[in-house]
């Protein structure tokens, strides 16, 4: 594409739209050769800096996918060649890479080479047990879902320097240790697999409603936390929390086709056609919702959420969903798990199965909660539980205060739009 064809602020959204896409494929490429993950990271970041110099001036190449790989694979043969790194191990790696480059002309095929494998050890290599169960998780979120620091703070409700931080902290320990980038068995796995999960776990949260960015959902990360959790339950049948997680997954991504219009607009659920919900995906999360109760697992993190979710999964009609079961989970997953975005949840159930003041006795209860001060929901679910008690004026600066918390610009405009209802509301 001709850089006379788009303005210089199309082409930098369109660079870190890409590199959105792109950034875990060059990430866990470059660490199967080099066997380092913080360079390997710091060498994509190295690939975008170079497409944020050359792309406003040449344009966006054909495949801009393999032009970042052959950049960072160059910028790795550089490092490798002039670096202190002489050692026999860094020698041999260089000598492949360098065969690889020969044969291999083709660059796509190469983003694309055992990828799914790749992803999932890398993830396991940022939930080593020597890291903090945080920083684990700071870090792979940061390598896989190519989260900014911000967004990663938002969905750990923390400030954004303890993030930085955190995700400096790791990777240095990563880098001055040597820890194998493998995916472990037996015990090592299993000391692992609960940070493995929540990772999993977030990255499909963040692509079934974006924190950040024009798009509500993010399917490619969906899809890829899916093939995970499915990866997991193969290789860790056992463990009724992989069970668990994989039902709450397959469950919640069912509705996929029904949550936004023909122009991407989201939808709520108590308007969503239901028609379009997916049976064969609800069917796989049932299954694995079973298996984790047959395991053992009915009282899960992962497994209680999955009850919940199929609550939904199960009613053909928003009348006809079981909000007193509902309700009763979530107070079950409230003394699992002490969260004010659990008890938030909690409130909306409440106030379906016993009227909206109870559900906004909860959420006054939360207002002063720190965890939760800049949380763009917490005003939302009280806009919604105002506006079903008739106090439009109420709901309408609550939903005035959610929208201009909101970082993703689809959710900010619906939560304007209901703002504006309860502004006509008022007015009737």
């Amino acid at each position: 594409m001709q850089p006379a064809a788009m303005t210089a602020a199309e082409i930098h959204h369109t660079i870190l739209a890409v590199w959105r896409v792109e950034q875990p494929r060059l990430i866990t490429s470059l660490s199967r050769m080099l066997r380092d993950v913080p360079l390997a990271e710091d060498l994509t970041q190295e690939a975008l800096v170079a497409a944020l110099e050359h792309w406003p001036a040449t344009g966006i190449p054909e495949k801009p996918g393999a032009w970042l790989m052959a950049t960072a694979k160059r910028r790795a043969l550089d490092h490798l060649r002039r670096g202190r790194m002489l050692a026999h191990k860094h020698e041999m790696v260089a000598r492949d890479m360098e065969q690889q480059e020969q044969a291999m002309p083709d660059l796509d095929s190469a983003l694309d080479d055992d990828i799914g494998d790749e992803m999932l050890r890398l993830v396991f290599t940022a939930c080593h047990p020597r890291l903090s169960r945080e920083a684990r998780v700071a870090l792979a979120l940061r390598m896989i879902c190519g989260l900014t620091t911000e967004e990663i703070a938002r969905a750990f409700l923390a400030p954004e320097a303890t993030i930085a931080q955190r995700i400096l902290r790791a990777k240095r320990t990563l880098s001055e240790s040597g820890l194998a980038y493998e995916t472990p068995r037996g015990e090592e796995l299993s000391e692992r697999l609960a940070s493995v999960l929540e990772v999993i776990y977030l990255i499909f949260n963040e692509g079934y409603t974006a924190a950040r960015g024009e798009d509500w959902l993010r399917p490619q990360l969906c899809n890829e936390a899916l093939r995970m959790g499915r990866v997991i339950t193969s290789i860790a049948a056992q463990e009724p929390e992989a069970q668990g997680l994989l039902a709450l997954m397959e469950l919640n991504a069912s509705r996929h086709a029904a949550r936004t219009d023909a122009a991407g607009e989201p939808v709520l659920m108590r308007d969503q056609n239901r028609a379009l919900w997916d049976q064969l995906q609800i069917r796989r999360g049932m299954q694995a919702l079973r298996r984790a109760c047959e395991l053992g697992g009915v009282g899960g993190f992962y497994a209680l959420q999955a009850a919940i979710v199929a609550c939904h999964a199960q009613a053909s009609t928003p009348d006809d969903t079981d909000w007193p079961r509902i309700s009763e989970l979530y107070a079950e997953l409230a003394t699992l798990v002490r969260s004010p975005v659990i008890e938030l949840n909690r409130a909306v159930a409440v106030g379906m199965a016993e009227g909206a003041e109870a559900g906004l006795a909860i959420v006054d209860g939360l207002a002063h909660e720190p965890a939760l001060k800049a949380y763009h929901l917490l005003p939302s679910v009280r806009g919604d539980l105002l506006h079903r008690l008739g106090r439009y004026d109420e709901a309408q600066a609550a939903f005035e205060a959610a929208a201009a918390l909101a970082g993703n610009a689809r959710e900010r405009n619906l939560l304007k739009r209901r703002a504006a209802e309860a502004a006509g509301a008022t007015k009737s």
